[in-house]
């Protein structure tokens, strides 16, 4: 076996139906349900030997693709997709959802658009665009400035290569549900975790806290829950703080040739104003959105407003 592993996602004592929970979405869109685009979950096997989990959205081939932030997982756009109206593909980032693992800890977004472009290679090599957030959404920056022919159209959500700058300092409030990433990682009940993080998402409903967590979540043998995603431990600390800083991914930003839009929560502190002037700078023609009430997951907190903005954009 080679020295890079891929153990799988943790396994969850308490199965469930994870798209009967859909409906929900779809009824605080607005949007009738069943639609004519039914999820269904598949895997893709990469070269390397590890699988990549995706939610395939209809049985077309899919128009947008999204990657989601860290510490999160494909069902996070489940209400966008559902109020697009689009085949589309949600990935699994490696080490989130369903996905593999790597024994390297190593979830930075230069392998993760190696293995994202191999992924959309086979299921959506047409798609007209890519819709990242956060640790997606740097992704998304690094794919479409070395995989045009992938990207045609690149969504880059509340994130830009200064985000994890060291000399940046923002509170537990500032960072939201984010902030849950470096707290325990395994919790003694449901309701447990449920009030910490309904305490952390003040634009998000308890419905919305509970389906996602739901999503987010494995309840161990012993009736404890344990977050589903892998972002390193105590043995990889080295590697982990490698992968966060993002700044080298201005050069990327640089070379970008394709229609760009960066989306930026009107609450969130993610994104500084001379970060976007910094974008405009190497990017002129991007196309830069505010979106009102939302914070750093503009997915769950106006979902509304995104998907109006992506019908427009893509």
């Amino acid at each position: 076996m080679s020295a890079l592993e891929f153990p799988p996602a943790l396994d969850d004592a308490e199965p469930y139906d994870e798209f009967a929970l859909v409906a929900e979405n779809a009824a605080e869109m607005s949007v009738a349900w069943p639609g004519p685009h039914v999820p269904r979950r598949a895997s893709v096997t990469l070269g390397s030997g590890q699988m990549l989990s995706v939610i395939r959205w209809g049985d077309s081939d899919p128009e947008v693709v999204f990657l989601h932030g860290g510490g999160q997982n494909a069902h996070t756009w489940d209400s966008v997709i559902v109020a697009l109206g689009r085949p589309a593909l949600a990935i699994d980032l490696p080490g989130h959802g369903h996905s593999d693992r790597r024994s390297d800890g190593n979830y930075g977004p230069w392998e993760n658009a190696i293995a994202v472009a191999e992924v959309m290679e086979r299921v959506a090599p047409s798609a007209a665009g890519v819709v990242g957030m956060s640790l997606g959404g740097a992704t998304t920056t690094r794919l479409a400035a070395t995989r045009a022919d992938l990207v045609r159209r690149a969504v880059i959500v509340d994130v830009t290569p200064s985000v994890n700058d060291e000399g940046r300092v923002m509170t537990p409030e500032q960072r939201g549900t984010v902030a849950l990433v470096s707290g325990p990682p395994i919790y003694e009940s449901f309701e447990a975790v449920f009030d910490v993080t309904m305490a952390a998402s003040p634009f998000r409903t308890e419905p919305g806290v509970r389906r996602g967590l739901r999503h987010n979540m494995v309840r161990l043998p012993d009736g404890r829950w344990r977050w589903r995603y892998d972002l390193g431990g105590a043995d990889r600390t080295d590697v982990s703080r490698r992968w966060v800083d993002f700044t080298p991914m201005w050069d990327d930003v640089d070379t970008i040739t394709v229609p760009t839009m960066l989306m930026v929560g009107g609450e969130s502190v993610f994104v500084l104003p001379e970060d976007v002037d910094e974008f405009r700078r190497r990017l002129p023609n991007v196309r830069v959105e505010s979106v009102p009430g939302a914070g750093h997951a503009i997915q769950s907190d106006q979902p509304a407003a995104m998907v109006a903005l992506l019908d427009d954009f893509l």
